[in-house]
């Protein structure tokens, strides 16, 4: 479908879509964005919600599954099929790492970290785009990181395996092309409920997002409108890509650091 076809809103709604790790954070947001523009949502991950996600009446379906997992996924994605009949969407969501010095961390706390932020998103997007291409057609979308592309001090494997996967990206959208898209995210900094646990009080908060040119940290929504855009007809060409959704990045170091006068005309 091209983007013609969609002259209002995203031309999404009736759309099957999976969000992995969609239970809290940014794949809540992630979840909403989709169930407002009216799509059939399905969220997974290893433990029930306290609460579902819910927009307007619309609530998205929960299905528990660990994503690294080959027979939880293929269940996952086959039980998708056979209630709704297709799968069009998926966004590889799950993911994260606890901060850990890389000289003292164990091989097995990285092979998790690895294991969870790249293997895990090839596994479902193997799996997804089985079933998309014998529907003819579908959308994969990678939350990857600004991590992939900047030093990830206490997080470097992490950071690594979203380096994995903005590559991986690129390799899918080529194997998988024509019928399959398949895009990145690179996310900055957002708002979600373990904010806290990171920046500290909302005083901390505010002093960490006035480092971004944008002024604030992201709702969880506003990467959640990311991801529908590329799932969507109106990213029709759009494949092999990964959009930066950082509110403009962070103001180099140097220039805080720099004490040459500057002319205020």
């Amino acid at each position: 479908m091209s983007s013609a076809a969609v002259p209002g809103g995203l031309g999404l709604e009736g759309a099957v879509v999976l969000v992995t790790g969609g239970v809290r954070g940014i794949g809540a947001g992630i979840a909403r964005v989709f169930l407002r523009h009216g799509s059939t949502v399905v969220v997974c991950a290893r433990r029930e919600p306290e609460r579902q996600i819910e927009v307007d009446g619309a609530v998205a379906e929960f299905v528990a599954a660990d994503v690294r997992e080959p027979e939880q996924v293929e269940a996952l994605i086959a039980g998708i099929v056979e209630r709704h009949g297709r799968l069009d969407v998926l966004v590889n969501n799950a993911g994260g790492a606890p901060f850990a010095d890389a000289a003292t961390a164990s091989t097995r706390f990285h092979e998790k970290v690895v294991g969870l932020n790249l293997l895990a998103p090839l596994l479902v997007a193997q799996r997804a785009n089985a079933a998309m291409q014998r529907a003819g057609g579908g959308a994969i979308v990678n939350v990857s990181s600004v991590s992939a592309t900047r030093p990830s001090p206490g997080t470097a494997a992490y950071g690594a395996a979203k380096a994995g996967l903005d590559s991986l990206t690129a390799s899918l959208a080529v194997e998988f092309a024509p019928a399959v898209r398949v895009n990145a995210l690179d996310v900055g900094m957002v708002r979600t409920e373990a904010a806290e646990q990171h920046y500290g009080d909302d005083a901390g908060i505010a002093a960490i997002g006035a480092t971004v040119p944008l002024g604030r940290l992201a709702d969880p929504e506003e990467v959640g409108a990311c991801a529908a855009f590329l799932a969507s007809p109106l990213a029709s060409y759009v494949s092999g890509a990964t959009l930066l959704v950082h509110g403009g990045g962070e103001r180099p170091a140097f220039l805080a650091a720099a004490n040459v006068e500057r002319d205020a005309r």
